[in-house]
């Protein structure tokens, strides 16, 4: 298997999956905005030049909620996913879509203001705003992480994906002071060892 990634973006959580999940792959390392992302050779493998792209022999996958319900069913053996007669599992379904659904516009948002625009055309009130919003939608999370270690029982692939975005969140600058459910559990994500790995390819 092949993942083509990039430190602090999606990438990260395909690659923690993939390390929970014990996996080989290689890595095929770029930047975020990475200009080798915009040729031709790589837009025929992700269309939107972007990262994470997963080549595992003749699949091809780009989008990283995909990657990881693709993993989770080819390779977790049934771990990692409540079944589906557990009530736990309407609770990852929730949470796991939450995270693109809610969390990562707003991320996007802030992402483009403060990183990929250049300083004569960003924007400080959208970046502002940006942050607002999503430490607004983070107030969900907390509330459900209240007396919970992982989000849907033990831990399972909802965390690669609220997991990784609630760590990130916070280093983006989303105020996390009022959050004490969340703070708890991005240090316990943090802590994984696979998480430390995947952070460091």
């Amino acid at each position: 298997m092949l993942l083509c990634y990039a430190p602090n973006s999606r990438a990260v959580r395909v690659a923690w999956a993939m390390e929970e999940l014990g996996l080989d792959y290689e890595v095929e390392r770029y930047t975020v905005g990475d200009r080798n992302l915009r040729t031709p050779e790589y837009r025929a493998k992700n269309p939107n030049g972007r990262v994470p792209t997963l080549i595992d022999g003749d699949v091809t996958l780009f989008e990283s909620g995909a990657i990881i319900q693709y993993l989770l069913a080819r390779y977790s053996d049934g771990s990692l996913v409540p079944d589906v007669n557990s009530p736990e599992f309407p609770v990852y379904l929730q949470w796991f879509h939450y995270t693109e659904g809610m969390i990562m516009p707003q991320m996007n948002n802030l992402v483009v203001e403060t990183i990929l625009l250049p300083p004569e055309k960003s924007s400080a009130v959208h970046a502002k705003r940006a942050t607002k919003l999503l430490t607004q939608i983070l107030a969900a999370v907390d509330d459900h992480m209240k007396d919970r270690d992982y989000i849907a029982g033990d831990f399972t692939g909802a965390d690669f994906m609220i997991g990784h975005s609630v760590v990130m969140s916070g280093r983006m600058g989303a105020d996390l002071s009022h959050y004490d459910n969340l703070r708890a559990y991005a240090e316990r994500i943090e802590a994984r060892p696979a998480f430390q790995r995947a952070e460091n390819k």
